[in-house]
């Protein structure tokens, strides 16, 4: 893993600046896998760009809005847990909490080959052994995938994405979805859903605080007892 770190940090080059606190909060998270990181948000801001996964107007903004964003929530994640991502595109949240914590089991699910290319592109290029794509609708994983925990961002608005999320724990986990402002308001109107797919103790809060100028909103739900 030296050697993939040692040429990530050669690599970066067209990346955004990564300085001030968001360079605090990049090395707290991401410890010694931070050029791994960096290797990333560069494959962002190069072939994701090109290839259409990251718009032009996000580069500027990557590590703040989107990598670090992600990242934060690793600390809702017990060690050595299963995670499935759904609808990865990008690898956001998947490849950010793979780079930020190996201990655990990720499983990408994406059904657009491109963005499964590119993501099997990035991993083997970083050298992630903790991470697998699988390239598949959600409701097509269904078991596929053994998850305790599935996460996802910016995929549907909430009552949409129980259907497709919460049956991957197969009877017992935890979604943790990434939400905005609204989140609140999504949970009640996905309320009749979380019911139906036997979810329950939707949790709204923020996570890293301490690390960013805005904060991530999550929305916690558990099926069974985990």
């Amino acid at each position: 893993m030296a050697d993939h770190a040692e040429a990530a940090d050669a690599a970066v080059g067209t990346a955004p600046e990564l300085a001030g606190t968001e360079l605090e909060a990049a090395t707290k998270v991401f410890g010694d896998r931070l050029p791994l990181a960096r290797r990333y948000v560069e494959h962002l801001a190069t072939s994701g760009l090109e290839r259409g996964l990251i718009g032009p107007r996000e580069v500027p903004r990557l590590w703040s809005r989107h990598v670090l964003n992600c990242a934060v929530i690793e600390s809702e994640f017990p060690v050595g847990a299963a995670v499935a991502d759904v609808g990865s595109g990008a690898g956001l949240p998947g490849l950010c909490l793979a780079i930020a914590r190996p201990d655990l089991q990720l499983t990408l699910i994406e059904p657009l080959e491109r963005r499964v290319t590119w993501l099997e592109e990035v991993i083997d290029d970083l050298g992630l052994e903790n991470v697998s794509v699988l390239r598949a609708r959600a409701e097509q994983a269904v078991g596929e995938v053994d998850a305790e925990f599935v996460t996802a961002r910016a995929v549907s608005a909430l009552s949409t994405l129980i259907p497709m999320t919460l049956p991957l724990l197969a009877g017992s986990g935890v979604l943790v979805a990434i939400k905005g402002r609204s989140a609140s308001e999504e949970v009640e109107k996905a309320a009749k859903a979380i019911k139906k797919y036997k979810g329950h103790s939707p949790v709204v809060r923020t996570v890293g605080e301490d690390l960013l100028d805005e904060p991530t909103t999550i929305v916690r739900i558990t099926v069974g007892q985990p």
